[in-house]
Parts: C-alpha cells; sequence; structure tokens
C-alpha cells in the first residue's frame, strides 16, 4: 500500500514559527515533525510516500529529498497555490495508483497502529476512516459511527475525523484538480453509505498552535519516542 502525507498548508496558526520554516519541518523531539511520520510509516511498511508540497515547497523537498534515508521512498505532487485536502488528494491520484492508500496530515501525531490500518479490507466500502474523541477546539465533532461501522451525519454521539484513514482511488472518481476540502466528498459518499470508521481512544496531537506543538513536543520527550 502507499501512502500520502498532506503538506501544503500554511500553518498560519503556526506564526511566526512558520514564515520562514514551514510547519512539516517544525523540530519536536529532535526530529522535524514530518520525519517521526516518514519513519512511523516506514516502521509499518508503507515505503512508497507521496507528500503534497505547496508553501515553502523547496525547503521540504530539499530536507527530505528521496526518502532514501529515513527507508522510504517520496515523490512529490507540487501545487502552486495549496488545494486544500481534497484538491491535494485529486492532484496527486496519479502518484498513488489503482489500489487503497493511505493518508495521514502532516500536523497531526498518533500511536494508532499504521499497519494495521494498512491491512484493512475496505470490501464495498471507498474509505475507512479513524475517528477520536472530541478535542477541546472541536468539541461538537464531525461524524457519528453507527452498530456497523458506517459513518452518519446526524446521528449522535459524534467524533472527531483524526486525519488519518485509507481510501480507494473510487472515492475521487468525480473530483476534479481544484480547491476543495475532503469534507465534501465525505459527506456525499457517507450519504451513499461508501464509507466506514472506527473510534481510537490512544493518544492523538493536532498540532494546530504553538501551545500544541509544545505539548506533543513534552510528551515525546518523556516518552523517549
Amino acid at each position: 500500500m502507499k501512502a500520502m502525507i498532506l503538506a501544503a498548508g500554511r500553518g498560519s496558526r503556526m506564526r511566526p514559527l512558520t514564515d520562514e520554516i514551514p510547519k512539516p519541518l517544525l523540530p519536536i523531539a529532535n526530529k522535524p515533525f514530518i520525519v517521526h511520520q516518514l519513519l512511523k510509516l516506514a516502521d509499518a511498511g508503507l515505503k512508497d510516500i507521496v507528500i503534497n508540497v505547496s508553501y515553502r515547497a523547496k525547503q521540504i523537498i530539499d530536507a527530505l529529498g528521496n526518502g532514501h534515508h529515513y527507508g522510504v521512498n517520496l515523490e512529490y505532487s507540487f501545487e502552486p497555490s495549496a488545494l486544500e485536502t481534497g484538491g491535494g488528494i485529486c492532484q496527486a491520484l496519479p502518484f498513488l495508483g489503482e489500489d487503497p492508500f493511505l493518508v495521514i496530515s502532516a500536523d497531526i501525531w498518533t500511536e494508532y497502529p499504521l499497519e494495521k490500518l494498512s491491512q484493512h479490507k475496505l470490501g464495498s466500502a471507498q474509505a475507512h476512516l479513524i475517528l477520536v474523541d472530541n478535542p477541546n477546539f472541536h468539541p461538537k465533532g464531525d461524524f457519528h459511527l453507527l452498530p456497523n461501522k458506517l459513518l452518519d451525519l446526524n446521528g449522535f454521539p459524534k467524533f472527531t475525523f483524526a486525519n488519518l484513514g485509507i481510501y480507494h482511488p473510487d472515492l475521487f472518481k468525480d473530483c476534479k484538480p481544484q480547491t476543495f476540502p475532503l469534507s465534501d466528498i465525505f459527506h456525499k459518499r457517507i450519504n451513499e453509505k461508501k464509507i466506514t470508521g472506527e473510534h481510537y481512544r490512544g493518544s492523538w496531537f493536532n498540532v494546530g498552535t504553538l501551545s500544541e506543538l509544545t505539548r506533543l513536543d513534552s510528551y515525546l520527550k518523556q516518552e523517549n519516542k
């Protein structure tokens, strides 16, 4: 299975740090944030990785190169202007092949076992999403999880999408490489009963602010990650 890291965002909430350094390269526990993800993907056997880049793209490409130093093979999908999550994946589809692929955002960290996710069988579904308890910054959540593992837009309780999942290319069959969020596709396919999920109760960080960056840095240093 191939993997994709979403890394094209501006990181505006992390300014002034991101004025000179793209968020994926900010140091956390003595490594660039994105390197932690590359190593976790490699440990899970996911060696062929696509990274979409836009803001300060050259810095990311120069820092990571072909990925061989980290035990992976990297390809880059360049966006002159960031296409958001949905548009970025849509543009990168030629790199990702015809089989299901794993996608993780560059600004999350989790102990969810990526090897387990890579072995998940979609069956008739087009996506399988990891959901987490609602953080303080997103108390209303995103999706309800039905007993049959299908996602629902209307039920309660709702959980938060962890920005981690596996997708079949058919999920994007109607898309065009333009700017749009993944939620546009999710809502349509959920109504078609094409998206499943699971509730993960373990460690998960969404590093969107300086305080979260500091919190994750302290956590990883304590855990010697």
